[in-house]
């Protein structure tokens, strides 16, 4: 009998060496709330596609050209910001999720999509960095309300779409630098 049994778990252990490890890509939702910087709300992506390829890590935001009062009053120039690794630093990882490589496409033809080929209008009441990631949220497959008293509140945006997927995201709620300790994946992340 113990015989059988250990026979089993070695064809066992031979038939999962034999399946390839899983490759996934991760996209991860952050804030940042300082009047002064922008963007406040970016998401970063890491891993390597199941289809193989180079490892992908990258962090992306939407903002203004440039700050300036013109910005309060109505629609202006906006611009993809390549997040910096000096504010990703300084920022909150809220909640990750794996995507799919369809959904690492669509994420990365949204940031063409808002930058300088697409519309890259930037509304702070239509089109600020709460809409570019919302945007990015439901490209991951999760679900996604925007409430109006959230819109220009990153923080409490992000972690209402958190409470909205439970048990499909993985939240993290934390300062960039434990969540970034715990993640070697994501060192160096931002530009």
């Amino acid at each position: 009998m113990l015989h059988r049994i250990a026979r089993l778990a070695v064809l066992l252990l031979v038939a999962l060496a034999a399946v390839p490890a899983q490759a996934r890509v991760t996209v991860t939702f952050w804030s940042y709330e300082n009047g002064g910087d922008f963007p406040h709300a970016f998401f970063t992506l890491h891993g390597t596609p199941d289809r193989g390829g180079k490892p992908v890590q990258g962090a992306w935001g939407f903002t203004p050209k440039s700050v300036t009062p013109a910005m309060l009053l109505g629609t202006v120039g906006g611009k993809i910001d390549y997040t910096t690794k000096k504010y990703v630093a300084r920022s909150i990882a809220h909640f990750s999720a794996p995507v799919s490589d369809a959904q690492y496409d669509s994420l990365l033809r949204l940031v063409g999509e808002w930058g300088e080929k697409g519309n890259n209008s930037y509304n702070i009441n239509r089109r600020n960095c709460v809409h570019f990631v919302a945007e990015a949220m439901r490209r991951s497959g999760l679900r996604v309300v925007e409430d109006k008293r959230l819109i220009k509140k990153p923080r409490s945006f992000t972690r209402s779409i958190a409470a909205l997927n439970a048990g499909r995201v993985a939240v993290i709620d934390k300062p960039a630098a434990p969540y970034l300790a715990a993640n070697p994946g994501l060192a160096g992340v931002g530009s």
